[in-house]
């Protein structure tokens, strides 16, 4: 039998539940109860095979009977989904996809997630070959307008709430470069949107530029970023594609299923930034 790594078979090699795989993945695909008969009809097993590994699911409670002859998903797939994404952390899911990016730009990368009106560091990869002095230790803390990945945050929130978190901040200012007007705070809120990453240019400090795309949940919310940190001379808008398909990865790790970010846009993001 084919394999797709040298433990895992492509398939179950056990027939039955193969067919229990085939009748679940059925089940899943209608939100309504479904008949005996079209249950076998889609799998192609006989409908006598079809009732009785139903039933055996079924006193399992992972397959429910609303009424005789119908069927769908049962509560105790609930329960056990629960229990895998309670388990699930972000930074356990980050940690081997942001080491291997780090191979490949050389640059610091960054794990954060947002705390009220801050942002706060939680992993980082990096090593001293990079060239640039690390600003922010783990734990570290940051004003959300001020940084890449907080620009993510706020870019999903709606526009009162970003007004009053500009009310709340007087949107202080690190450096020169800092955003401190709420209009312009604002456009680059919505280039955010547009393109799916954030950028700081040297905002929070002199010298250090930063790019970030966003990590979501099964429920499709945003719940970290994902950012490279890099000397200003030296950020490189090539790296936009890993940064992007390395924060989906750790997004299918936590179970998103949604769409792809929208394109990064380069050269539009790029002269915008």
């Amino acid at each position: 039998m084919r394999k797709n790594n040298t433990d895992v078979p492509a398939t179950p090699v056990i027939q039955v539940i193969e067919r229990m795989f085939a009748l679940i993945d059925v089940l899943a695909s209608r939100e309504d109860a479904i008949s005996l008969k079209e249950i076998s009809e889609k799998t192609g097993l006989h409908p006598s095979t079809t009732h009785r590994i139903l039933n055996d699911l079924a006193v399992g409670r992972f397959v429910d009977r609303p009424e005789p002859g119908s069927y769908r998903l049962g509560m105790r797939l609930l329960e056990l989904g629960n229990l895998v994404k309670g388990r699930l952390n972000v930074r356990d899911a980050a940690l081997g996809p942001m080491r291997e990016l780090h191979k490949l730009i050389q640059q610091p990368v960054n794990l954060s997630v947002r705390q009220g009106d801050e942002i706060i560091y939680v992993e980082r990869a990096y090593s001293e070959r990079s060239g640039m002095q690390v600003v922010r230790a783990i734990g570290g803390r940051a004003p959300l307008h001020l940084t890449s990945t907080g620009k993510l945050f706020l870019a999903a929130d709606e526009q009162p709430r970003v007004r009053s978190y500009a009310t709340r901040t007087g949107l202080a200012g690190h450096t020169r470069n800092s955003i401190t007007q709420l209009p312009v705070l604002e456009r680059e809120l919505a280039r955010a949107r547009q393109y799916g990453i954030a950028r700081d240019n040297e905002e929070l400090e002199l010298g250090v530029r930063c790019m970030a795309a966003g990590i979501y949940d099964d429920q499709g919310k945003l719940v970290a970023g994902l950012s490279i940190s890099a000397p200003a001379d030296r950020l490189d808008d090539g790296w936009l594609p890993k940064l992007q398909a390395t924060a989906n990865e750790i997004s299918g790790a936590l179970g998103y299923a949604g769409a792809t970010p929208p394109s990064d846009g380069t050269s539009s993001a790029a002269r915008a930034a």
